[in-house]
């Protein structure tokens, strides 16, 4: 049974900082597809980065043209714990966030919710102006 828990949300003025976990349990894959989602009240869920951890070591990342170069993917193996910084936040970042996993193979879009089979219960993450 994979089980997928986020935390680190919570209320930040814009420009500031803030760095989501997602704590992933049951997931024995030799490679990992992990993805962060968004959804904001009345908007659609919105892909915001995804990491593809090889079985050999390589690691490739994916982000949303809304983020990139604000928020940063990155995983701690040892942990088996993956991570979202956001920095330079903005009121239109405002939105409950969830981390989602999947088996990378058949391979598809990454940023893509319809990928994913296991989800988290979700974080909110509130940017006031």
């Amino acid at each position: 049974q994979v089980q997928v828990v986020e935390s680190g949300g919570g209320s930040v003025q814009a420009g500031g900082s803030l760095r989501l976990s997602c704590a992933v349990s049951g997931y024995n894959y030799s490679s990992k597809c992990m993805g962060w989602f968004r959804q904001a009240p009345g908007k659609e869920r919105e892909g915001v980065a995804a990491i593809y951890l090889g079985d050999i070591g390589s690691v490739s990342t994916y982000y949303g043209d809304s983020v990139l170069g604000r928020f940063t993917i990155s995983q701690d193996n040892a942990k088996n714990t993956f991570y979202l910084q956001m920095n330079s936040l903005k009121p239109e970042d405002t939105a409950m966030y969830y981390c989602a996993a999947k088996p990378c193979f058949p391979w598809g879009d990454l940023l893509s919710e319809s990928e994913y089979k296991y989800w988290g219960q979700g974080t909110q993450v509130t940017v006031s102006s």
